[in-house]
């Protein structure tokens, strides 16, 4: 999953990743055109998750700015001076993010709320390059940068918190890969392709599963990871909603479907369990 919770990402980066981006994703296509091997891949479903990717990008040029402000509040009366000088509080702001992170993924899919916004990154029925960028719009209006103030209160900077989860999200474009990625002994620490497409799955036992980053290890610890079922196929997109190529569909899809429960829903406590409850 590829999402940038903070804001602190700007448009022209954003931009330029979005180019870099579609060279991998066209050289996976070619790949497995090549190696006969191409069954995930979908042209239609592809110019869709770009056309998705560049709505995201004209979307932070007009929200990305709302983080910014509490992020800096915070800084602004931090507990704690770090300096990010020395390989210990790097690596305490790597495992801060990481952890934050976590619980970030495991609330959007939890939260039918921040779900809105997810959904978008698992709407995609092929499993490959293409799915990564394709984000919600949302993820600002939502509140989701939430999860990660606590880290600027205890005084690593805003800035290097955004540049830490933009190299979590690096890694995390290409778990999205069609190809079979064994990382060995290491799958037992880091996030891997083989890991990341059981998160995507909608088989039933796949649901919420597999939240992390960069790492596995929290789902280890709090009873969210899972591996693939050895006795069915793995199958993609979201579950009881069909398949469209259309990008304001993709976009918005779940926010309709949520205001409409809304509305059909009498009175404000059972309003706000269909808001904040699970999908």
């Amino acid at each position: 999953m590829i999402e940038m919770p903070t804001g602190l990402v700007v448009s022209k980066p954003a931009g330029v990743f979005l180019g870099l981006t579609l060279i991998f994703i066209a050289a996976e296509y070619a790949y497995a055109r090549l190696s006969h091997h191409d069954e995930e891949h979908d042209l239609k479903e592809t110019a869709a998750s770009v056309g998705v990717a560049v709505g995201d990008i004209a979307a932070r040029v007009v929200t990305g700015g709302i983080a910014a402000l509490p992020f800096l509040w915070l800084y602004e009366h931090r507990l704690f001076d770090i300096p990010l000088d020395r390989p210990w509080t790097i690596l305490a702001l790597f495992l801060g993010v990481e952890f934050c992170y976590y619980w970030f993924h495991r609330a959007s899919h939890r939260v039918r709320w921040l779900w809105a916004t997810h959904a978008v990154h698992h709407s995609a029925t092929h499993f490959n390059l293409s799915a990564a960028i394709r984000l919600g719009w949302t993820g600002q209006l939502t509140g989701a940068f939430v999860f990660f103030l606590p880290l600027a209160w205890l005084g690593f900077p805003p800035l290097a918190i955004g540049g830490m989860i933009a190299a979590g999200l690096l890694y995390q474009f290409f778990l999205h890969t069609s190809l079979d990625v064994s990382l060995g002994p290491l799958e037992w620490v880091l996030n891997t392709p083989r890991h990341h497409r059981v998160h995507h799955a909608s088989n039933q036992r796949c649901l919420d599963r597999n939240y992390g980053s960069t790492l596995i290890i929290w789902d280890r610890l709090f009873g969210t990871f899972a591996t693939a079922p050895a006795t069915e196929p793995l199958r993609f997109g979201l579950k009881g909603r069909q398949r469209t190529v259309n990008v304001f569909a993709i976009a918005f899809g779940e926010w309709l479907h949520l205001f409409r429960d809304v509305a059909r829903t009498k009175g404000w406590r059972r309003r706000l369990q269909v808001i904040f409850g699970p999908p």
